[in-house]
């Protein structure tokens, strides 16, 4: 019994004791590489599979029993070498292709031997990745992609590439799936191949001698594995062929306003039937003798920017000459460009900008902008040739900033005054580019954000590739010189010239150009368009389009009958509704490329001219009023006295019976109405100018607002300028008012309109406005009785008659409308008894109205196209109240409805109320005016 006891307390002892001493985990490497070769079952491991144990030497809890390996399935298995060492390796269990799977990646883990013998207890290892590589073996042969191949070649070349054969192999290394080099295996043929599988010819062949050709070709894997099969290869000679262009024309006319218009319809590339691997074709258009290198909008640079929503503030530095604007009188100006200003500089002229116009407040943040034609640069060494500089006017001859070009390079100079008079500054930002020296027109705008500065050519952004830094200047009190076209060197000398062309040299202080701007600005109408091309055509590629004019299209396919597709749709298209006349310069030239040449047939070029016809030149109408009446108080209000109120712009085109496709009722077959931008209407006071000290013409700010339109004026008139719709001018023109507070001496002024588009390319008629002053109230206010209330009177005294002649504004009827129908009966046999009273007492009437026109208002009518319609009420009401006054009025009423049912009965009766009316009309001093709207004017 007590031997027993012994023995259990002994091996519970044990067991304590080791569980006491399994206290370590296994540990093992956190990721593993291997390799195996397929077909292989062993795993070369880097580092080696070895666990080791904090526990050792203790027995089981320092030993590693087993590894085991986690996830995918892999097909290996670890397995011990030594317990002791924890040595172990990683064998395949089956078979590994490298053609299924490259590689394998799985988790592993150690396990120690636990307390005891029977592994209770174990611990297990932190999990470790294994990434396995399988090598591959050279187990196939290459193959050719095609079963046979054909290629077609011209007599009497020599290729560099005929056709190119390919052939694949399915290992899945590098080594032994590349093909690494082909072979003729028939022996004795003019051919060779390369070992990228492109056969040539080795020696002219005969269509003559021999006019096909079979070679047999074979290939090789990067392991020297010969293919199995070798492959066909027909080669057909064909006879010399003259390929090129057919069905086009040598000349493509273009009426304005048709949208895109398809330059080659019928065209197709001749090739002969050889075979091809790919065509490119180039068409260019030249447009650069057209204005600033291709139809662009010609307004003004102020109207361009207020279209385009540039930043107000610049300052035009080389505006057009004008007695405001003389310092660029003795500049070159390149005429006959259709409302462009360009300025041409030939290396001797200059313009110095008077103080009053260079912008003063410069700050870290402005822009330059100019339109800039320059080529190299005469001599053989070049100097400094300047656009725009700011220099000392005397003494120490300091430039401040300027643009300059110095070989082919723009050079930007900027040298601030600074606090700072120890620090270097950037001063010099210099661009390199192709376009400076082209001989092309280019749009170049700097926007200066300091110390940064960014250059753009044509919308297109450019940094700068060389930035010099330099001290400040150090502030002074001398005077400064800005110079156009040349740089201010002290007193009266100028250097530097430049050589080329500008135009629209403008500086904005304050702010930057956006890029959207700059693109507006830039902008061109004309080019090829490619919208009209397919978005999606099979095998061609629209490569380039390389000038911002778009005036370059490059198109690129493998199929030739797509390639002819697309050139078929090229349009030329000219956004601008009056376009410049004349030739436009069309050149295609063709690249064709066979399998491994460069070129194997040669394409001549085309050339080939648009023709954009004249456009019908608009004829830009302007009527309304012309005399306006009014009482002299009406100038003195704050509102003044409204000048053209019912103007109206219109504009006309004459075309032929043949550009009516569906003439309608609504325009005169001839004549047609159209839409389009005006850029300046222009009032001017004819006669003395404007006394500023009594007397104004003024636009209140609001009639401009929501419009492109700006608006000055002056002593001489008023000036609206802007790229706007004609309803928008029409609107802005009614606007305009004169005002006059101190009209005593005032009888009469005469104002002009007119209107332009374009640039003064199309110019309106000169509308005169005669405005004529009464000083007399009861003149007007007699005559007004007689007619209609005038505006600037309450109508109380006539509502009826206000009613009437206004009725175009009202929809209702009156109520009492029959009874005015009856009384306009009874009237009228009132007037035609007095009709045939006045006729009797025409002499008598005569003298009277000499008496009485002194103290009538001047007043015209033209009653061609109007029906006055009188209120017999009030008739009947003045004459019972002033007898004698009212029978003046009704003799007068008389005469005018007599005149109107003369009209409607017979044309003699109308000829003897016109000779009648005229001879009133000599006799009596004031006039009734009408227009043909039946809207009264004072």
């Amino acid at each position: 019994m007590l031997c027993v006891h012994v023995s259990v307390k002994s091996l519970l002892y044990n067991s304590l004791l080791h569980c006491l001493l399994n206290k370590h985990k296994p540990w093992i490497e956190t990721s593993y590489h291997g390799v195996i070769t397929e077909n292989m079952d062993t795993v070369l491991l880097d580092p080696p599979l070895v666990a080791l144990d904090k526990d050792a030497p203790v027995p089981y809890a320092g030993e590693i029993c087993a590894f085991k390996i986690h996830g995918q399935e892999a097909p290996f298995e670890a397995v011990v070498l030594n317990r002791t060492s924890g040595e172990g390796v990683l064998r395949a269990r089956g078979h590994v292709d490298c053609e299924l799977q490259k590689e394998y990646t799985f988790v592993i883990q150690a396990y120690d031997c636990g307390a005891g013998a029977n592994g209770a207890g174990w611990k297990k290892s932190h999990k470790a990745v294994v990434h396995i590589q399988v090598d591959d073996v050279n187990e196939f042969a290459p193959v050719f992609r095609e079963s046979v191949y054909h290629a077609t070649l011209t007599e009497a070349k020599i290729y560099d590439s005929i056709l190119q054969v390919e052939a694949w192999d399915q290992d899945c290394s590098p080594q032994y799936s590349q093909i690494c080099n082909y072979e003729i295996a028939t022996p004795d043929t003019p051919f060779a191949i390369d070992r990228n599988g492109n056969i040539r010819n080795t020696e002219r062949l005969s269509y003559d001698k021999q006019q096909h050709y079979k070679i047999m070709v074979t290939a090789y894997d990067c392991g020297q594995k010969r293919a199995a099969d070798s492959v066909p290869v027909h080669i057909d000679v064909k006879p010399v062929c003259k390929p090129g262009w057919q069905g086009w024309n040598k000349r493509v006319d273009y009426e304005p306003g048709t949208g895109s218009k398809q330059l080659f319809p019928k065209m197709h590339l001749e090739t002969c039937g050889g075979p091809l691997s790919s065509v490119r074709v180039m068409v260019e258009l030249q447009t650069s003798h057209i204005g600033k290198g291709c139809d662009r909008e010609t307004y003004s640079e102020k109207s361009l920017q207020k279209l385009c929503g540039a930043a107000s503030g610049s300052t035009d530095l080389l505006p057009a000459p004008s007695v405001a604007t003389n310092w660029t009188a003795s500049l070159l100006t390149d005429s006959g460009r259709d409302s462009d200003l360009i300025f041409r500089f030939d290396g001797r002229q200059a313009a110095n900008v008077p103080d009053r116009v260079v912008p003063q407040n410069l700050t870290d943040q402005f822009t330059i902008a100019t339109w800039m034609k320059h080529g190299p640069s005469p001599g053989l060494r070049a100097e400094k040739e300047t656009l725009l500089c700011n220099s000392d006017k005397t003494e120490m001859n300091r430039h401040h900033y300027s643009l300059y070009v110095h070989n082919c390079r723009l050079v930007f100079l900027l040298r601030r005054d600074f606090t700072q008079m120890d620090t270097f500054r950037p001063a010099e930002f210099h661009w390199k580019l192709d376009q400076i020296c082209d001989k092309e027109w280019h749009y170049y705008v700097i926007n200066v954000e300091f110390p940064t500065v960014t250059l753009f050519v044509d919308g297109m952004t450019y940094e700068p590739y060389l930035v010099t830094d330099d001290w400040p200047i150090h502030p002074s009190q001398i005077d400064v010189q800005l110079t156009v076209g040349a740089c201010w060197q002290g007193r009266s000398m100028t250097t530097e010239y430049f050589r080329g062309s500008l135009s629209g040299l403008t500086i904005r202080p304050g702010k930057i150009e956006t890029q959207k701007v700059i693109s507006c600005l830039q902008a061109c109408k004309e080019g090829l368009d490619i919208n009209s091309l397919e978005k999606k055509l099979q095998n061609v590629n629209i490569l380039a389009q390389t000038q911002s004019s778009h005036s370059v299209l490059v198109m690129e396919g493998e199929d030739l009958e797509s390639v002819n597709m697309a050139l078929t749709k090229v349009s030329y298209i000219n956004s601008r509704q009056f376009p410049t006349p004349g030739l436009r310069k069309l050149h295609i030239s063709t690249t064709v490329q066979c399998f491994g040449e460069d070129t194997c047939i040669s394409i001549p070029d085309i050339k080939a001219v648009v023709m954009v016809l004249p456009p019908s030149e608009p004829r830009i109408t302007i009527t309304g009023v012309e005399r306006l009446v009014q009482l002299a108080d009406d100038f003195t209000t704050p509102a003044g006295v409204v000048l053209f109120k019912d103007i109206r712009i219109i504009s006309t085109v004459t075309k032929t019976d043949a550009d009516f496709t569906e003439p309608t009722a609504s325009h005169r077959l001839g004549v047609l109405e159209v839409m389009h931008n005006l850029d300046y209407c222009d009032v001017l006071v004819i006669g003395e100018e404007l006394n500023p000290e009594e007397e104004s013409l003024e636009i209140h700010h609001s009639s401009l607002i929501g419009k492109h339109l700006d608006a000055t004026n002056s002593t001489s008139g008023i000036s609206v300028y802007g790229v706007d719709s004609m309803l928008h001018y029409e609107q802005a023109i009614r606007q305009v008012r004169y005002r006059n507070w101190r009209p005593a001496g005032l009888l009469e002024r005469k104002f002009r309109l007119s209107c332009s588009e374009l640039n003064g390319r199309y110019t309106s008629n000169e509308f005169n406005l005669e405005v004529s002053v009464v000083h007399s109230s009861e003149a007007v206010e007699h005559v007004n009785h007689m007619v209609a209330q005038p505006q600037y009177m309450r109508p109380v005294h006539h509502p009826l008659m206000v009613h009437t002649l206004n009725s175009n504004h009202n929809s209702g009827t009156p109520p009492a409308a029959t009874v005015v129908i009856v009384m306009c009966i009874a009237a009228l046999v009132v007037i035609v008894v007095l009709g045939i009273y006045r006729i009797h007492t025409t002499n008598q009437d005569g003298s009277k109205s000499d008496e009485d026109g002194g103290k009538e208002a001047e007043m015209d009518w033209d009653d061609s196209t109007l029906t006055i319609t009188v209120n017999p009420m009030e008739n009947i009401d003045a004459a019972q109240k002033e007898d004698e006054a009212r029978e003046e009025e009704l003799e007068e009423e008389e005469d005018e409805d007599e005149d109107e049912l003369a009209g409607e009965n017979s044309s003699a009766d109308s000829e003897d109320s016109g000779e009648e009316e005229e001879t009133e009309a000599h006799n009596i001093k004031g006039k009734l005016e009408w227009d043909h709207h039946t809207t009264l004017q004072y």
